[in-house]
């Protein structure tokens, strides 16, 4: 049971695919719940813990900008030299960081701002740009691609009217200015940015979605099997209780006038509520952890001599004609519960006390047909409850029909039609049950 939940859930909350904060509902809440990445007001974020803070990458950061900074101030001794203004915006830049998860949008602005005036002061050119491109790169992955090429947009054209013509009146006296080529490698570096913040992004949505196929699989598994433990319980449950029905009504009857024969029925009772307990048994033994081998093989149409002896030991005679042909497991037990569950119906709805089966094979199909000639006893004769349904559902899921209804001469038909394979079809007998000797040398040989 812990492991079929564990399948349901999906993976542990430990295992994640790319960073922490991507894989967890609260970062994605909070950071898309609001227009601008706000954290207050309501919302489909509100009230859902917000992601931590940054602080180990952003320290990280800081240190690789400021030692970056001092560097580049030595290789540019023609711009401004680094004063405690120019480290003051640099230490505002990446403490803007600290709160790229949580207000992605503010943050790349407020970084591209900065980093603007830094330039626009005429300091050396350096790594500050990585603290715009890490700020960028989360809004991207968040989801706020506009906002992020509009913050990138705003420095790259901040830039260009500070290199092209606000030098003159800008520090560092005697500036040049920068050309037209500066300007295109430091566009080609924006692309490059943003266009491995967009890859990521997509294979973010990938994982969303693979999260989402997945829980939406397991979903789909469970209500499937849950469907099926159902529908076989109805079937055991419904036609042992019928008989046990029956058998008890007799019981009683003769309790008095026949001992011996009120006898007879408590062993019938008794037979077939041990094998109820056992077929019960049988199914609920599917939800025990996976992996373990079935205490008994599942039923199919090799125990249709049984079923018989039961729907004989109700009052029913039963006829068979035909032997079923070699069937996948799955097939197998549900022709074996459709003949089941029509002769249960025969028992407990039609006032017949005689039914005929009939299976025929050909052409990769399995027809079963159950006819009783009726007429029936109750209001439900017509096939709405859950029998018909679980019949329909099984026929259903193997690609196969049901019909069911009463026939022209006051009986009821339920016709079933399997599809199995040609190979099943193979060495399976025909109608009759008859096999020549070179039948018999054909099989041999295909197996």
């Amino acid at each position: 049971m812990d492991e079929q939940r564990v399948r349901e859930r999906g993976p542990a909350r430990w295992w994640h695919p790319g960073p922490p904060w991507w894989s967890h509902p609260d970062a994605i809440g909070t950071s898309t719940g609001t227009s601008a990445g706000s954290d207050t007001g309501p919302g489909p974020g509100a009230g859902i813990r917000r992601p931590r803070l940054p602080w180990r990458s952003t320290l990280l950061l800081t240190v690789l900008v400021l030692v970056g900074s001092n560097f580049a101030a030595h290789t540019q001794p023609h711009r401004e030299h680094l004063d405690a203004y120019a480290r003051l915006l640099l230490l505002a830049t990446c403490a803007l960081l600290l709160w790229r998860h949580r207000q992605p949008v503010t943050v790349a602005f407020g970084t591209a701002g900065l980093a603007l005036a830094y330039l626009a002061a005429g300091y050396p050119y350096g790594p500050v740009f990585a603290a715009v491109a890490v700020a960028c790169f989360s809004a991207v992955v968040a989801g706020h691609r506009r906002a992020a090429w509009a913050a990138l947009g705003m420095l790259w054209a901040g830039h260009l009217l500070i290199s092209l013509w606000l030098y003159r009146w800008l520090p560092p006296p005697g500036d040049g200015g920068a050309g037209l080529g500066q300007e295109l490698i430091i566009a080609t570096w924006v692309l490059i940015i943003v266009s491995l913040a967009e890859l990521v992004r997509l294979r973010r949505e990938q994982w969303a979605r693979e999260r989402a196929d997945r829980a939406q699989a397991a979903r789909r598994r469970a209500d499937e099997e849950r469907l099926r433990i159902a529908r076989e319980l109805h079937d055991v449950l419904a036609h042992s209780i019928s008989v046990i029905n029956v058998q008890a009504g007799m019981g009683l009857a003769l309790l008095d006038s026949d001992p011996e024969q009120a006898r007879s029925a408590l062993t019938t009772i008794k037979a077939a509520s041990k094998e109820a307990l056992g077929e019960v048994r049988q199914v609920l033994d599917t939800l025990r952890a996976p992996g373990d081998v079935p205490r008994a093989p599942a039923p199919g149409l090799g125990r249709l001599p049984e079923l018989v002896e039961q729907a004989a030991s109700a009052g029913l005679a039963v006829d068979v004609t035909g032997k079923p042909p070699r069937l996948a497991a799955g097939a197998d037990l549900a022709a074996f519960r459709i003949v089941q569950e029509a002769l249960t119906n025969v028992v407990r709805h039609s006032g017949s006390r005689h039914a005929r089966v009939r299976l025929e094979h050909g052409g990769g199909e399995l027809r079963l047909r159950i006819d009783d000639d009726g007429p029936a006893t109750g209001a439900v004769a017509g096939g709405s409850g859950n029998g018909l349904a679980g019949m329909r559902e099984r026929a259903a899921a193997l690609g196969g029909t049901i019909e069911a209804g009463p026939r022209a001469d006051g009986g009821f038909r339920v016709l079933a039609v399997l599809p199995f394979g040609d190979r099943d079809a193979r060495g399976a007998g025909d109608t009759a049950g008859a096999r020549d000797d070179t039948d018999d040398r054909d099989e041999r040989e295909d197996r």
